[in-house]
């Protein structure tokens, strides 16, 4: 059965804005200990996807020094190394070029029991090479229902999708950008590309906006995160990837084993009855 370019959306479609608030936190002190509180939250529902054999792939997409990195390194910090896998996308390497675009991240999906993280993702089809002239309006137009096909059937397969977008200002860019030109531990961070794709915010503006419209399905929404104060932002991506991630699922630690539990007192020497869920 073919799939609609324009599927079935959630309420309300996500739309950048241009309102970015006052971050919540006052002090590093109240950041950190939300942090905290938010990174032991994850570390249990990892847990719980490990023992119930589940997967689940965390897209991040936004702008250059958006905090993508800073947000991927958060959600990580800690978590078992084993369960967790990052997929930094760049620009294809030739023998990549050469098949379907969507080739590379079938090489790259969940085991049973892990997560994945995709630093960028298949959705350059309709971002940068949109922006960039880099496939015709076709191709890029067709983009939207291929990726759509794509994720439905990881959904369906029982892939958990989680889709964050990493929004700043034009102003907090460029701040960010002047900080890492005149540090010289930064300094690497900032590219020509990440220069040229300042000059075309505005065609990008339109292109994520047209990606949300087409692309913010039931199976796989879209979450703006607000990037502008990165304590805040990470944090809010830390409770959305939680959210998500624990909808519908059993968090609970699993049961003990009870011939383990008298196999491990009697060698231990330990009281079964101090052993409890």
């Amino acid at each position: 059965m073919k799939l609609s370019s324009k599927p079935q959306s959630l309420s309300p479609t996500p739309t950048l804005f241009d309102d970015f608030g006052q971050s919540r936190f006052a002090s590093k002190e109240e950041y950190k200990d939300a942090l905290v509180k938010q990174q032991e939250k994850l570390f249990h529902v990892q847990q719980s996807y490990f023992h119930q054999k589940k997967r689940a792939i965390i897209v991040f997409e936004g702008w250059d020094a958006s905090g993508k990195g800073g947000a991927i390194r958060r959600i990580t910090e800690k978590l078992d190394p084993r369960g967790v896998g990052v997929f930094p996308v760049a620009k294809p390497a030739k023998e990549d070029q050469d098949k379907h675009f969507l080739y590379r991240f079938w090489q790259h999906l969940p085991s049973p029991g892990t997560l994945k993280i995709f630093d960028r993702s298949h959705y350059g089809r309709v971002l940068v090479e949109r922006v960039d002239k880099l496939i015709d309006e076709d191709t890029w137009r067709r983009g939207y229902e291929e990726i759509n096909a794509f994720e439905k059937t990881l959904s369906d397969s029982g892939i958990r999708i989680i889709k964050l977008f990493m929004h700043i200002s034009s102003r907090e860019q460029r701040e960010r950008f002047e900080e890492r030109l005149h540090n010289p531990f930064k300094r690497w961070k900032l590219t020509e590309e990440d220069l040229h794709n300042r000059k075309m915010r505005k065609a990008y503006i339109e292109a994520t906006n047209d990606m949300f419209k087409h692309t913010h399905t039931s199976y796989a929404p879209w979450h703006i995160i607000n990037g502008e104060f990165k304590w805040q932002a990470r944090v809010n991506a830390l409770n959305t990837v939680t959210a998500r991630l624990s909808a519908g699922v059993d968090i609970s630690p699993p049961p003990l084993d009870e011939r383990l539990i008298a196999m491990a007192s009697k060698q231990l020497d330990v009281d079964e009855g101090l052993i409890s869920d």
